[in-house]
């Protein structure tokens, strides 16, 4: 039978509204309706500046969500790609009208495992801060510095306590299925690198550029590290394709980073991103399941019979396995 035609993943898609206010996790069903799609797999996309479509999704679906921590960035798109549950989410919203510092990071992975999201692909727009990494190249991400001040990055609070492992931040499955994705796709990509978050959204300044390439960072960018630890916090696999637009303001031989230049190499590198995306999707499929499934367990110090009926309805999405009924 053959394949029915796509639709462009972002294009109006019928709409599946979600509650006005969050509810507790027991009274919500386990997901959102998905296809049957044959495989297991439900991996997450989130999209940074510039990754808002993807053609040959199919069964699209739009669904909003209401969370406890408040609206996502927009609504998310569902679906299937050969063969794959799909669920994609512009982390800027369509139209980028969000900042980095307003993102609703908490919003967003929960919104992710509420659909059933077991592992998430992220792509990002960088700053090169070696001379190796050209504007576009891609990085496929293993290790992150933290330099933002003002973004709630724990589901952890308010009468609870949790501390998850995050030594290694970056599922190291995830990014072998990526790197192998990448294989012939002509475009150069690095195996590996430290991506140093800092708060935006303004860009750095000269000594900050030069000081971050004296601790051998990477790449620089605004965004992907609360993802990072509230995915590990879900027991979602995450990793990062990080796409080199520039080489931030540290190379005398290059001109500073300019809004232009920027859109001009990412728009070049959308397609390449997408087709990466869309090679990963089989390879991680093969993977029974997420190395981090249970990233909670042993991590919650909070006793059981401490934890409030409002907390447990904040939270039960993530921790209602570890309590008694």
């Amino acid at each position: 039978m053959p394949r029915p035609p796509g639709r462009p993943f972002g294009a109006p898609a019928p709409r599946v509204t979600g509650r006005e206010r969050p509810e507790p996790s027991s009274q919500l069903p386990a997901r959102a309706p998905m296809s049957n799609a044959p495989s297991e797999l439900v991996l997450g996309v989130i999209g940074g500046s510039g990754l808002y479509a993807m053609e040959g999704l199919t069964e699209v679906r739009e669904v909003e969500l209401a969370t406890p921590f408040g609206n996502p960035s927009d609504a998310f798109v569902t679906g299937v790609l050969d063969g794959v549950r799909m669920v994609f989410l512009p982390r800027h919203g369509r139209g980028h009208r969000i900042t980095p510092s307003e993102i609703n990071f908490r919003a967003n992975i929960w919104g992710m495992k509420r659909l059933g999201v077991s592992r998430i692909l992220s792509v990002s727009a960088v700053g090169s801060m070696r001379e190796d990494i050209a504007p576009g190249d891609f990085v496929v991400i293993d290790q992150f510095i933290d330099r933002t001040r003002h973004r709630p990055d724990t589901f952890f609070s308010g009468g609870i306590v949790a501390h998850v492992m995050f030594a290694d931040p970056v599922c190291e499955d995830l990014r072998a299925d990526i790197l192998e994705g990448a294989k012939g796709l002509g475009v150069k990509v690095h195996d590996g690198g430290t991506y140093l978050c800092m708060e935006g959204p303004q860009f750095s300044t000269r000594a900050e550029s030069k000081l971050y390439r004296s601790w051998g960072v990477d790449v620089i960018g605004m965004t992907n590290l609360q993802e990072a630890k509230l995915a590990r916090e879900a027991e979602i696999c995450y990793a990062t394709v990080a796409m080199a637009t520039d080489y931030d303001c540290w190379h005398e031989g290059h001109d500073d980073v300019t809004i232009d230049a920027i859109l001009a190499v990412m728009h070049k590198n959308v397609a390449n991103a997408r087709e990466l995306v869309r090679r990963t999707v089989p390879v991680a499929a093969r993977r029974p399941e997420c190395r981090h499934k249970d990233a909670l367990k042993n991590a919650i110090l909070t006793a059981p019979d401490a934890i409030t009926p409002e907390v447990r309805a904040r939270l039960g999405l993530l921790i209602d396995k570890y309590l008694p009924a």
